[in-house]
């Protein structure tokens, strides 16, 4: 957050605008260009950047003394020194690495302990072998029954009564910074350190008055303070410092929402609009009734169609809730209007299996699909742009390939995006972005947890489908362990005896020397030789894409009973015949991932079976997590789990994926109470046109990130 938009100081005047330059001059450029990948360009950004710990430090007290787990400053004599060889750097220099051993004897108890310092240069060894006595600070832990402390700070002494800079520092704070991209704690520390006292004392406030009073809340200034120890931290005063910048965080992030929301309805969109006999024409292509969550979705898509500004709605449901049906009706409404249709896929095989059912559906003959991927020719691309230019292609269903540049069209009237989760922000902007005012419907089937909609999916409308098609039988899991192997197998085969068909999922395509855990290669061998007398066949992501197409019709028509395949197979796939997920090395899948694969069955009148296959030990943890897919069946419930594993992503950027979240202390599970009373005050202060509120909206809509996220 930028504190100040004042221009840049010179190197006289620091303010919190200030570049780390100008902070501490040329001398550490390789540590600045690091830490400005991080995302630390300004003095402001430091503030940001919390201790891991703040600890008071105790005064020197003898051996007696120690407490596991706790700073400890203790003076010794040295007793002997073990320098064992560790390994050798590579590169440059090639220096060698040791692990140090020192028994040190306690001057004021005459008790003896351990020191020990891991992969050290040699310079540690010659310092403290030169040492009569020392002086150690380090936190205490405990081995073998014995005291000892791991890479503990210490000062030389030549006689025991030497003054050292530990003794004197009792009462005093020890601060520990994380590292920042390799930018080890100590150095981060060293910035810091180096902002000077009248900048903490002028951190300007950013929250609306109105908002601080209600709350109660510190001000900006005191809070930084308190979380970096500038003030003397107390819990209560970190409870309050936490909640404090918390809510900051949620707070702009609603503001940025509502901004992004309030731009992206702004154009004017062409209405397309359908009698309810047409309607009912479509509906009826399908051989089942549609659900009532079916129908209410797709009575809040008729309604944005005529509303004057592009729908931005995302249908989230559980796997197989019919919400592919809810898209293709809606499809149907723009093209019978005069519009085209894009609709979006993760992977070839989604992509490809939606294009063969919408042609089964609704034929050739009044609508024109085609089908762009990665992997199509050069020719037949060009072909299509043309077509879809020219408006004689009605239905384009593609992969990634639909946002390239060269992709453009004569009236996208809807993109439909599938599986969003797949995506960034970013490439659903892009795709939008190929018409004037194109309404967009987006579907997941990955259930979003009520704090999740309010700041990733925070500028969509929401429709809900819960209740699933009526005849289906649903599924059933199990974790499958060494000790019930030989009857899951037995099983598979049961089923196979009855004409089903079968998934068997692995984490990877070939072995890895790094990781143990097993491959396709070695999978479809192993199955082969199990089930001799069925038809076995593997299928992965980096076969050619006719390939690939070849092996989903083949499993489609019942030419193979048993498909040994990688996760390429997680969405979109329908083969009402397969009844059994098998699940290899479960626990290197994510819970969401896992919910979806099972999803591929149990999806007739005939019950569905998954099965999480370990056939080694694994840690608590992953036994933890496979328990939430076993004993659950709610998406939502498997979704706030995963949420909690995984990290939100990012909000106003291309990362989705968790690795690079923004939010550095508010966590949307922990804290979706704060959450909730930071976006109800936000739109209680938007809806009544507070001053204040007016001029941070003025404020963070010159931040072009908010709307283009790219």
């Amino acid at each position: 957050m930028n504190l100040s938009t004042e221009k840049k100081p010179s190197k006289k005047s620091l303010s919190w605008s200030s570049t780390l330059e100008d902070l501490h001059g040329p001398a550490s450029k390789k540590s600045f260009e690091k830490l400005n990948l991080a995302g630390i360009n300004e003095l402001s950004d430091f503030l940001w950047v919390f201790p891991l710990r703040v600890v008071e430090l105790p005064p020197l007290r003898s051996f007696d003394h120690i407490e596991e787990g706790r700073i400890f400053i203790g003076r010794a004599k040295i007793l002997n020194v073990q320098a064992k060889p560790n390994f050798r750097i590579k590169g440059r220099g090639k220096a060698m690495l040791y692990n140090i051993m020192v028994h040190v004897q306690d001057v004021l108890s005459d008790k003896i302990l351990t020191l020990k310092w891991f992969n050290s240069y040699g310079s540690i060894t010659s310092k403290i072998s030169k040492c009569t006595y020392i002086e150690f600070m380090g936190e205490a832990s405990v081995f073998n029954g014995q005291s000892q402390f791991a890479n503990p700070e210490f000062f030389p002494l030549e006689t025991p009564d030497d003054p050292s800079p530990f003794s004197t520092v009792s009462n005093e704070l020890k601060i520990q910074y994380p590292t920042v991209n390799t930018v080890a704690g100590i150095h981060i520390k060293k910035f810091i350190d180096k902002i000077p006292k009248d900048l903490w004392d002028n951190i300007p406030e950013t929250l609306p008055r109105a908002v601080i009073n209600k709350n109660h809340f510190l001000s900006l200034k005191d809070a930084f303070k308190v979380m970096h120890a500038k003030i003397k931290p107390t819990p209560e005063l970190e409870a309050q410092a936490e909640k404090r910048l918390i809510y900051e965080e949620f707070f702009e992030d609603q503001l940025k929402i509502y901004l992004r929301r309030k731009y992206f309805k702004k154009p004017k969109a062409k209405k397309y609009e359908v009698s309810n006999e047409v309607y009912s024409t479509f509906a009826k292509l399908y051989p089942y009734e549609l659900t009532d969550d079916q129908s209410k979705t797709l009575n809040d898509i008729r309604r944005d169609f005529i509303s004057e500004h592009p729908m931005m709605r995302l249908v989230q449901g559980d796997v197989g809730c019919g919400k592919t049906t809810v898209a293709m009706i809606a499809a149907m409404i723009v093209i019978d209007n005069g519009g085209q249709v894009a609709l979006m896929c993760p992977t070839e095989a989604l992509a490809m299996q939606h294009y063969v059912s919408a042609r089964e559906l609704f034929g050739d003959d009044t609508v024109t699909f085609k089908l762009i991927l990665g992997s199509t020719p050069a020719k037949e691309k060009k072909l299509i742009q043309a077509g879809l230019l020219n408006g004689e292609i009605d239905f384009i269903i593609g992969t990634h390939a639909l946002i390239q540049e060269t992709i453009q069209f004569k009236e996208l009237g809807l993109a439909i995006i599938d599986e969003q989760h797949k995506f960034g922000v970013d490439q659903r902007i892009k795709l939008t972005s190929k018409g004037q005012g194109t309404h967009c419907l987006i579907m997941s089937a990955t259930p979003i947890p009520r704090s999740l909609s309010l700041t990733q999916y925070g500028d969509l409308d929401i429709s809900s489908i819960k209740t699933m098609p009526g005849g289906r039988k649903g599924h059933k899991t199990r974790i499958v362990t060494e000790e019930t192997y030989q009857q899951y197998l037995n099983f598979i085969n049961t089923r196979l005896s009855l004409d089903e068909q079968i998934y068997v999922v692995v984490p990877a395509i070939n072995e890895s020397a790094e990781q143990e855990f097993h491959n396709l290669i070695d999978t479809l061998e192993r199955y082969k030789k199990y089930f001799p007398k069925y038809r076995v066949e593997g299928l992965h992501g980096q076969m050619k894409s006719d390939e690939k197409a070849e092996m989903f019709t083949k499993f489609k028509a019942h030419e193979i009973d048993l498909l040994v395949s990688t996760s390429v197979i997680e969405v979109g796939i329908n083969v009402i015949n397969a009844t059994v997920m098998a699940i290899i090395n479960p626990e290197r899948f994510g819970l969401s991932s896992l919910h979806q694969l099972r999803g591929r069955v149990g999806r007739g009148d005939k019950p569905g079976f998954c099965f999480l296959v370990n056939d080694k030990q694994i840690s608590s943890l992953s036994k933890e997590r496979l328990k939430v897919i076993e004993n659950n069946t709610d998406g939502f419930k498997i979704a706030e789990e995963d949420l909690k594993l995984r990290g939100e992503g990012d909000l106003f950027g291309t990362d989705q994926s968790g690795s690079q979240a923004q939010k550095r202390l508010a966590n949307i599970v922990l804290h979706a109470d704060i959450l909730y009373q930071a976006r109800e005050d936000a739109f209680d202060l938007i809806r009544n046109n507070d001053p204040d509120i007016l001029g941070l909206l003025d404020k963070f809509s010159k931040d072009s990130r908010i709307f283009t996220t790219v």
